[in-house]
């Protein structure tokens, strides 16, 4: 893959994670409105600013491992080529 860079986002209680030509979903709260900030990326660990009604921003976490078994997705081969994760709400995908 020619791009490193994996793009992580929501809409309503869904969010999504898109790498090459993988669109990963998952629950999480109906509460959220959006993730602002990626603050760390460790091989499937996500460590990301999020905004919430009614809420101040606060620091969430997201491991991708367990999701990636239950898809039997190799996490291997998955997450090796990742380099980084941006937050990106203006396009579609």
């Amino acid at each position: 893959m020619k791009n490193n860079t994996a793009i992580l986002t929501s809409q309503g209680n869904m969010t999504h994670f898109y790498f090459g030509d993988y669109h990963i979903r998952f629950q999480t709260s109906e509460k959220l409105e959006r993730y602002t900030d990626v603050r760390e990326w460790d091989n499937g660990y996500i460590v990301v600013m999020a905004k919430y009604k009614d809420e101040d921003e606060m620091e969430e976490y997201i491991d991708l491992c367990p999701i990636l078994d239950n898809l039997y997705i190799n996490k291997k081969e998955f997450l090796n080529p990742i380099k980084h994760v941006k937050i990106n709400y203006d396009e579609q995908f």
